[in-house]
């Protein structure tokens, strides 16, 4: 089992869970990250990610040269507030609208051999952060339950 990796990524901290952007470079990871951190989220990474596996959790930290740092795209590369580690409880990877499932299975992805909750968007619907924000709620047990759907 790989211990340790770097991804092309964004993380951000949402009530202490963290959520692992990922997609191609320019697709937006940067700018939906800021649009967490602007409704409350904090950064851990961006651009690149270091993960590793602590105590059967994977972990997200910045590089050292990239912490606290934000790309906002128009802007330039900005000093925020981050967190220098976060325990990585979502992957959010992106994809365009038409290709998403209304009711999707629930679905996992592998980070270093550890299965992580995994939520396919596109990162530029108006939803979408509000997504982001209902998944972390149902991974971590507040307010919002997710209903099966084979209920009548």
């Amino acid at each position: 089992m790989v211990e340790s990796t770097q991804i092309h990524g964004t993380c951000v901290l949402l009530r202490d869970a963290g959520v692992l952007i990922r997609g191609p470079s320019g697709s937006g990871k940067s700018d939906l990250a800021l649009r967490l951190i602007d409704g409350g989220g904090i950064l851990v990474a961006d651009d690149r990610v270091d993960l590793t596996v602590a105590q059967g959790f994977v972990w997200a930290r910045p590089p050292e040269a990239l912490a606290g740092k934000l790309e906002i795209r128009g802007v330039g590369i900005v000093d925020m507030a981050f967190r220098p580690k976060g325990q990585v409880a979502l992957v959010v990877d992106f994809i365009e609208s038409q290709g998403i499932d209304r009711l999707p299975e629930k679905i996992t992805t592998p980070l270093l051999d550890i299965p992580i909750p995994c939520l396919k968007l596109d990162p530029f619907t108006v939803s979408a952060v509000a997504k982001i924000r209902a998944m972390v709620e149902i991974l971590t047990g507040n307010r919002i339950k997710l209903l099966d759907s084979s209920l009548p």
